[in-house]
């Protein structure tokens, strides 16, 4: 894919998206952390997203902005609790190294491999994974996890900072694409 360069329309927001099911435990870190982070409410031209348990709707959101930030329980291999950043080509290694590290019915890899096909990937990247303790019947995460959302967020603010003080994002897309007008800064939308 080659960049394609964005137009005066292009949208300049980052979207947060947090993914996860809050009725099984920690598979609802994503979402938990999406809205705790959403709640500090301190984010100029900043998208949250809740995205539920996923759904290939969410590609047109995703491609529309040309920076995401994903937040979501990850199978690591790691104590419960373990927040780990994968920015960037890390992020798309991490998604291909297995192809399912969710209980979702449609995975992120799938979400992010449509929108590549449309040459639409977000420019920047980032998925920011929190290991999983118990994914079982609960409304509220592990005390594991619960702990681990505020270094989450905290990660997740870093990289908004970072991203927001350097050069615009170049949305990785095809020759042929033309850019609309994304969602609103400050919005949320809900999957």
């Amino acid at each position: 894919m080659t960049p394609c360069r964005a137009s005066a329309e292009a949208p300049t927001s980052i979207l947060v998206l947090g993914i996860g099911n809050v009725l099984l435990g920690d598979e609802g870190a994503g979402v938990h952390a999406m809205r705790r982070l959403e709640r500090e409410g301190r984010f100029g031209d900043v998208t949250f997203a809740d995205g539920g348990t996923l759904s290939f709707t969410l590609a047109g959101l995703i491609e529309s902005s040309p920076a995401l930030i994903v937040l979501d329980a990850a199978e690591m291999e790691a104590r419960p609790g373990h927040v780990a950043v994968f920015e960037g080509g890390s992020m798309d290694d991490f998604l291909g190294s297995t192809r399912k590290r969710s209980a979702h019915e449609v995975g992120l890899l799938d979400v992010m491999a449509l929108v590549a096909l449309g040459g639409r990937l977000p420019g920047r990247r980032a998925l920011i994974g929190i290991q999983p303790l118990a994914v079982d019947w609960s409304e509220a995460p592990s005390e594991a996890v619960a702990q681990a959302l505020p270094e989450a967020c905290a990660r997740a603010a870093e990289l908004i900072a970072r991203w927001q003080a350097s050069a615009p994002a170049r949305p990785l897309r095809s020759e042929r694409c033309s850019r609309s007008a994304g969602p609103a800064a400050g919005r949320r939308v809900h999957q």
